[in-house]
This record gives C-alpha cells, structure tokens and sequence, in this order.
C-alpha cells in the first residue's frame, strides 16, 4: 500500500470517535514518512474474548487496513501476573496449564478480522518465550533500576489500591508493568515495533514501555490509545441479563451474539457502527439518519447485528440469526433446526414440566399458562385464550387446548407465546 494511505490510521479513528490520546504531537507525521509496525497485548485471562476487550484486535485490523504492520501479542507470560489496572482487588492466579489453554484458544479469533498473509502480514508472539527466560537479578539491574517507584505509585492502577487498606497490591501486581515495558522493548529490538495500542487505561504502562525504549535503546517510540468501551447510561459494553457475551460460539451463540447488538439502544447504535464495524463513513452516516427519521424500523442495529456477527461466525451464521428471528416474529418456528432451536430457547423465559404430564390428552394450556411467565392466574388464562392471545408452536390455541408430548419440537421444547412477543420455552424435566 503506497504511503499516501499511511496517515489515514489517526483521521479514522478521529471521525469514529474510537481515539483517546496519543503520546506525540507528531505522531500523524511519522505514521505518514513510512510503514510502521505495533502491537497490542491481549491477556489470556479466559479462551475467548468479550465483546469489549475485543476493541484492540479491531484496532489492530484498522491499523492494518491503513497500510501497516500489525502484531498480536498474547500474554503467556504477563498473563501469570495479571495486571492491576481498572481491578480492585488481585486477581486470583491461574497455573501455567491453563494460561497456555487460553493462549491457543484466542489465537483462532485474530484471524477473523486480521490478515496473517500478503503484504503487511500480521504476527502473533506470546510474551513467555522472553519473559520466561528472564533472571530475576536481571530484571532488577537492566530493567528495574530504570523505574522510579516515587513514579509507579502514583499511576492510578497502583494508588487507588494503595489507598485501599484491605486488598493493598502485591509485589507481583506492582511488577507488572515493568513485565509490560519491557514486552515493548524487546519488541522494538526484535520486530522493529514503534508503535503500541491499547485501552486508555493501559496509558501508564504504554508510556513506561517507551521511556525504558528511549533509555535502552535512545529511541523514539509511541503510543495510542482507544477510549474504553461504554454504553450511552456509562455502563460497560459486554454483559447482558445472561452474562459476558464473547466472540466465539462456544461461549455465546451466533444467536444470542447476534440478538445482543439487535438489542442495542438507539442512543449507542451509530457510535457502536463506528466503533466496532467497518463500514465506511458514508454508510454509517446514512444510517444514521435512518435511524433518526424511523427509528422503530431500527435499520442501524440490524446492520450492526449482522455485520458483527458476520465478522465474528460468518455469513452463514448471520442468515440462520436473522431466519431465526423471522420465525419468532412470525410464529413459524417449526421451521427452526435443532441447534437453532435450542439456542433460540436458550435465551426465552423457560420452565420444565413433568414429562409424564404430557402423556395420553396432556396437560390443558389454561392449567399451564399460570406455570410460565405468560399468565399470573388460571382466570388470566381463560382470558388469553378466549382472545386467541395464545400460540403453540406458532398455532393459534382454543380455550381447550392442551398440549401433549407430540408437541414437543425436536422432541426438546415447547414454544409457547402470548401476543406478538411474549415468548416462554417448557422443556420437559431432566430425569423426571
């Protein structure tokens, strides 16, 4: 890619909003003079990544789009430590087995939005192969004497625990960002790397790497940091009423992935378009004012849901996602395939029943009803059925249904509904 494109990283961070700070004035000049290579450290604190600690692998991507050299770096070796920043209270160690399972484990993600072939291929390198190897006289006389602790206690990571009489900091938490600096150093020596990436809170930790660049090596290096990631209310992005939603799978479904973004409220929809996708300005402008004109048609958060989760499980993924809400929204869920089928009760109000309830006439809807979360009382039942409120498996019920083992989908779970979204789920009871 010509360098004419080089200066293009810090304007498309600029108009997406992601850009918090940079650690030199210049450095817009310096990106332009050529092809430079970063990296962004990724802590193996679980064998996926969330939505929200996602953000440095896009911005790598991004890096990467402007004609640059990107590089992952998974933290084998830091990963053992854990770092203290936004924590307030240490993290329990994990034993070397399992960082190193959660080490594999992300590394098939970066491949869904980073290039690992062509001209400005990316790398992953994992920490443990130099830290480990590192003396701890070693640490303290080539690395540690270039710390001030006056300097070190008074980053926000360490002094709001400091200040904290119960939980304090160990050593070992305090060490971790000389274990940091010194990633960036040996960086610089062996990849030629010039340029770090990270969360706003990693800021004190960047510029230490470069300060032990500059006294090593007296060189320039740099740093820039994306602002972290909130909802409009200042809540963070990544949880839902079900938990932390990750990136992969086996951790949260296509489905569920695709009906968190789906869920996303009109005042973050647009800043979520710049800050996770990358669709171009002209689009998300659109869509902006899409949304702004009809907002019930909520065009801007269907685009962010497939393009998400597109990225992350792929287009066949994303069509499943989006058949599977038709048939809610219609009520022809017959039609959804097993898997698809328990994903999508998955994440309904559900109940169990005694399966033998469901044998011969099974068991009649106005006496189930007061079960689910679809009716408080038998005389609401009557009352939804008489109205023709009430569907199973997409069919409209009469005042005397009853539903029986034959309804079962997939021989798994009854759909049950009341109006156009009130939806339950009733699966029959393990070991009953």
């Amino acid at each position: 890619m010509a360098a004419s494109a080089v200066p293009a990283f810090l304007d498309e961070l600029r108009w997406r909003g992601v850009l918090h700070q940079t650690t030199s004035p210049a450095l817009d000049d310096y990106l332009a003079a050529g092809v430079r290579t970063a990296y962004a450290g990724f802590d193996p604190t679980a064998d996926s990544l969330t939505i929200g600690n996602a953000i440095p692998m896009l911005m790598l991507a991004r890096w990467q789009r402007c004609g640059h050299r990107p590089i992952v770096l998974m933290g084998g070796g830091t990963g053992l430590i854990g770092d203290p920043s936004g924590k307030s209270s240490e993290r329990t160690l994990m034993d070397p087995e399992r960082v190193r399972h959660h080490v594999a484990c992300q590394r098939r993600i970066f491949e869904r939005a980073i290039d690992f072939t062509g001209t400005h291929a990316a790398e992953i390198v994992d920490n443990a192969e130099w830290l480990g190897k590192l003396g701890f006289l070693e640490v303290l006389r080539d690395i540690g004497k270039h710390f001030s602790v006056n300097q070190m206690i008074a980053r926000d990571s360490v002094a709001t625990r400091l200040r904290d009489r119960e939980h304090g900091i160990s050593f070992t938490e305090f060490s971790y960002m000389i274990l940091q600096a010194y990633d960036y150093l040996h960086l610089f020596r062996t990849k030629g790397c010039t340029v770090q990436l990270g969360g706003s809170d990693q800021y004190g930790n960047i510029v230490s790497g470069i300060d032990l660049i500059r006294r090593h090596e007296g060189a320039e290096a740099h740093g820039i940091t994306n602002q972290l990631v909130t909802a409009a209310d200042g809540s963070k992005i990544g949880k839902s009423e079900k938990g932390a939603i990750f990136v992969t799978a086996d951790r949260t479904s296509p489905w569920r992935f695709h009906q968190f973004w789906m869920n996303t409220p009109d005042a973050d929809a647009v800043k979520y378009l710049r800050w996770f996708t990358f669709l171009p300005r002209e689009r998300i402008e659109a869509l902006e004012l899409a949304l702004a004109a009809k907002p019930e048609a909520r065009e801007a958060q269907r685009v962010l849901a497939d393009e998400m989760t597109t990225l992350f499980h792929g287009e066949a993924q994303t069509r499943r996602a989006n058949a599977a809400a038709e048939a809610l929204f219609s009520g022809e869920v017959r039609a959804l395939d097993a898997a698809m089928l328990t994903e999508v009760a998955a994440d309904l109000p559900s109940s169990s029943i005694v399966p033998s309830r469901l044998e011969g006439a099974g068991v009649p809807l106005a006496d189930l009803l007061p079960e689910t979360t679809l009716a408080r009382s038998k005389r609401e039942a009557r009352e939804f059925l008489g109205a023709g409120a009430v569907f199973v498996n997409g069919a409209k019920a009469v005042p005397d249904t009853s539903v029986t083992r034959e309804d079962l989908l997939h021989g798994a779970v009854i759909l049950l509904r009341r109006g156009r979204r009130n939806w339950h789920a009733v699966r029959p009871a393990d070991g009953a």
